[in-house]
């Protein structure tokens, strides 16, 4: 970074990251996710909605999340100004978090950081999925849904379903059942190359979810196709929290 390097800075409490940039010796600007990133040398994603819109944008250069899940080793809020600090002075380390994009036929495009899902559009309604890589049928299964994770989201709804916690470096995504009708059922850490879910029978509608947003439906049969999709460059510094939950 230059000697006073620009530093974007997207979310709530704008004002008080702006502030903490501008102590250290940075110059700050806030707005949209799309505005400042065109902007700046470095962002401040406060909030997980915050950095799902920096990540949308493809930007390559180093955020710091703050208060946006530990799974990315986001700064704590009471730690903002030290953390801020140390993204302004340089000293962080820059680790790269997979994205995916998923596809639905010719006419959905969306991007992930932390997890797609095909999920019954009503609650408990059990619809039949498939899971496939390339030529090989990996599963099939009955269940409310079906979550694709980043290691990113590893640590959210797809732990809380029962799947692996992956390392940040992993390349890989965890591939999870949600609510499955069988009580003894796999789940499974695939690359994402190659990799598709679908809905193979359903009794209810289908709709596909990336991050936070709903995408739309999906039909029975229509693979949805899942590829990478480059990586945001998450700034790592003293004060961010572990990826793994405390024992």
């Amino acid at each position: 970074m230059s000697d006073s390097p620009v530093v974007g800075v997207v979310g709530a409490d704008a004002d008080a990251v702006v502030a903490a940039v501008e102590s250290a010796g940075g110059r700050a600007t806030a707005g949209t996710a799309k505005r400042v990133v065109d902007e700046s040398e470095a962002v401040v994603a406060v909030g997980e909605p915050a950095l799902l819109a920096v990540a949308r944008t493809g930007t390559d250069d180093p955020v710091l999340p703050v208060a946006a899940g530990a799974s990315v080793r986001s700064v704590p809020r009471e730690a903002v100004a030290t953390g801020v600090a140390d993204l302004v002075a340089g000293d962080y380390e820059r680790a790269p978090h997979p994205l995916v994009d998923v596809r639905v036929g010719d006419r959905t495009r969306a991007t992930a950081l932390f997890d797609l899902m095909l999920v019954s559009a009503e609650p408990a309604q059990i619809s039949e999925y498939a899971v496939e890589r390339a030529d090989d049928r990996v599963a099939r299964f009955r269940a409310d849904g079906v979550v694709v994770a980043t290691p990113a989201g590893s640590s959210g709804y797809a732990s809380d379903a029962g799947g692996p916690v992956l390392a940040p470096e992993t390349d890989a995504v965890a591939v999870v059942p949600v609510a499955p009708f069988e009580t003894d059922i796999d789940h499974w850490v695939l690359p994402p190359e190659g990799l598709s879910v679908s809905v193979e029978r359903d009794e209810t509608a289908v709709h596909l979810l990336a991050d936070d947003r709903v995408v739309g439906p999906v039909e029975p049969h229509e693979p949805v196709r899942v590829t990478p999709a480059g990586s945001i460059a998450v700034a790592v510094v003293a004060t961010g929290r572990s990826p793994f939950p405390p024992a």
